[in-house]
């Protein structure tokens, strides 16, 4: 009776000691899963993904002044339709004076290499290899020309470029934007993370 009473008790203190150790490997695995999530973060937003903000009105109404989007470079060929965010020295806005800035653009790409673009601009419609393009993201019809002459072929590398927005956009119209070398394009804008009521994806 005592050797079977004895060994209840062992078993009780060893119960008793396991329970704190079980309760500390669980919160050393719960901050190791934290920690690996918080690193696959990092290197996804490091190499993979970036965050941008818009910076005027030239992608209206399909963007807006401060929305907040996700972009990626990983793997990406430019395509037509795509909304891209490019590293230049050039402005946003069609209606400011001209000045160097240190900000990414953000235009729509309307033709690749070797295509060629050509504009009416009494009626206002895009041509890309003599086809009528259907752009119902626009916000304004493309009346605006500026010092580029048409129709142009896109150069090997280059993309062209357009805003929305086309009565407030500077973009391949003009020589100040001109055709887009690849190498400058950042990424293509996925998703939109702010303001938070139109999270979601940017193309249907």
């Amino acid at each position: 009776m005592d050797y079977l009473t004895g060994k209840v008790k062992r078993q009780l203190r060893f119960e008793e000691e396991a329970e704190p150790r079980t309760a500390m490997h669980e919160i050393f695995e719960w901050v190791d899963s934290v920690a690996v999530a918080i690193t696959v973060v990092v290197i996804l937003f490091t190499f993979i993904f970036r965050i941008v903000g818009i910076i005027g009105p030239s992608m209206k109404e399909t963007l807006h002044q401060d929305d907040k989007l996700i972009i990626s470079n990983f793997m990406y060929t430019p395509e037509r339709g795509d909304i891209v965010v490019i590293s230049r020295n050039y402005i946003n806005e069609a209606n400011d004076q001209v000045y160097q800035s240190s900000e990414p653009i953000i235009k729509r790409v309307i033709a690749t290499e070797n295509q060629v673009v050509d504009i009416d601009f009494e009626t206002g419609i895009v041509y890309v290899e003599g086809s009528a393009l259907d752009e119902p993201y626009t916000r304004t019809l493309t009346n605006n020309q500026y010092d580029i002459d048409f129709p142009i072929r896109v150069s090997e590398g280059h993309v062209f470029v357009l805003g929305d927005n086309r009565a407030e956009s500077l973009d391949s119209r003009s020589s100040q934007i001109g055709l887009v070398d690849k190498r400058y394009i950042l990424g293509k804008a996925l998703f939109r993370i702010y303001p938070f009521d139109q999270f979601g994806g940017l193309y249907n």
